[in-house]
């Protein structure tokens, strides 16, 4: 029994695929309405032909009519080919979306409405199918974040507690490192929290350059940082956001560069009036041509994709593009001779925004 309904399935899929691959002698039409007019009109002109046909020949209209109509109803039954197929795929693939699979895509040939809707529809199949793929990424990538410095606290905790390690300074304090890579991470996925809300204001105003450039490099003493800024520039923007911006950039050069490296923030006037144009670079091995964009994403980590033992999430430069993004600027990686420099450029903005 089972194979019978397998057959009959088949053959039922058969003829499906057969009757698909009919012409769609209306698909050049690029309205739907004109194409209900041509179904209407060429319906009306097969039921009276059928009928001034079979009058002369003896035919009565309680014979004619019914077999005008029904030849009409075939023929428009073949011209009409593919107008509502679309619709019907569509009613089939949102069933299946709503089951997660957002892998069926809508066949449609015609240019009117129908084609345009079932072009949408694919299109934002594809976007689910992709925000769908980056869901399932972010929590694995979530998750392993989490376990990596939650592994070795506990690791570091355990062995105090069982008294296989002293509670020296340096256990605790590599206890502390590993707090404060939690700490950071639980920050960062807060702050994109925030940009998928979209719902965090910008605080502008206007800032010295120079000094706001010292306080973000004060916090890495163990770095050389050299600082290129023109005289008397200054900028506006929200100074936490672009805090945000300069430290993630500046930690993403320390981590990348090689130990004892320096690092050279180059800061200029932009297009106008409170424009920055922001660059920091490393002498690290660099970023490659293909990898420029991806080192922008969330948990990218460039080329290799392998966590850095230092602490990285890889979540800095995808905070750094969202806020440039805020404030209406670009941010790219460049060409430079050695190493990898990232360029920042913020738009003009008058000296009182608020």
């Amino acid at each position: 029994m089972a194979q019978v309904w397998e057959r009959a399935r088949r053959r039922r899929g058969s003829a499906a695929h057969a009757w698909e691959r009919l012409p769609r002698p209306l698909d050049p039409l690029r309205s739907i309405k004109v194409k209900l007019g041509v179904l209407v009109v060429v319906t009306a002109c097969v039921a009276i032909a059928i009928v001034l046909w079979g009058y002369p020949l003896g035919f009565r209209a309680r014979v004619t009519v019914p077999a005008g109509l029904f030849i009409a109803l075939v023929v428009t039954q073949l011209i009409a080919h593919g107008m509502t197929a679309p619709l019907r795929e569509m009613t089939a693939a949102a069933r299946t979306m709503a089951r997660g699979d957002y892998s069926r895509r809508v066949r449609s040939t015609s240019r009117d409405e129908v084609g345009e809707l079932a072009g949408a529809f694919n299109r934002m199949a594809a976007d689910l199918a992709a925000v769908d793929r980056q869901r399932r990424e972010f929590v694995a990538n979530v998750s392993h974040e989490l376990r990596t410095p939650i592994s070795a606290l506990h690791a570091v905790l355990e062995n105090v507690a069982d008294g296989v390690t002293p509670a020296s300074p340096e256990v605790l304090e590599s206890a502390l490192e590993q707090t404060e890579r939690l700490g950071r991470l639980v920050a960062q996925l807060l702050d994109l929290s925030k940009v998928d809300a979209g719902a965090v204001p910008l605080d502008l105003r206007e800032l010295d350059v120079a000094g706001f450039v010292d306080e973000v490099a004060a916090a890495f003493p163990d770095t050389v940082v050299r600082a290129d800024i023109a005289p008397g520039l200054s900028c506006v923007a929200d100074r936490d956001r672009l805090h945000q911006v300069l430290a993630n950039l500046l930690d993403n050069a320390v981590r990348h560069g090689p130990s004892g490296g320096a690092v050279t923030v180059t800061a200029g006037p932009g297009d106008g009036p409170g424009g920055l144009v922001l660059e920091v670079c490393d002498e690290g091995p660099g970023i490659p041509a293909g990898q420029r964009e991806r080192v922008f994403e969330r948990f990218s980590r460039g080329a290799s994709g392998a966590a850095t033992p230092d602490g990285g999430t890889g979540l800095g430069l995808a905070i750094a593009r969202w806020v440039v993004d805020m404030h209406g600027g670009r941010i790219g990686v460049v060409d430079t001779p050695r190493g990898c420099r990232i360029r920042v450029s913020l738009p003009p903005r008058p000296s009182d925004a608020s």
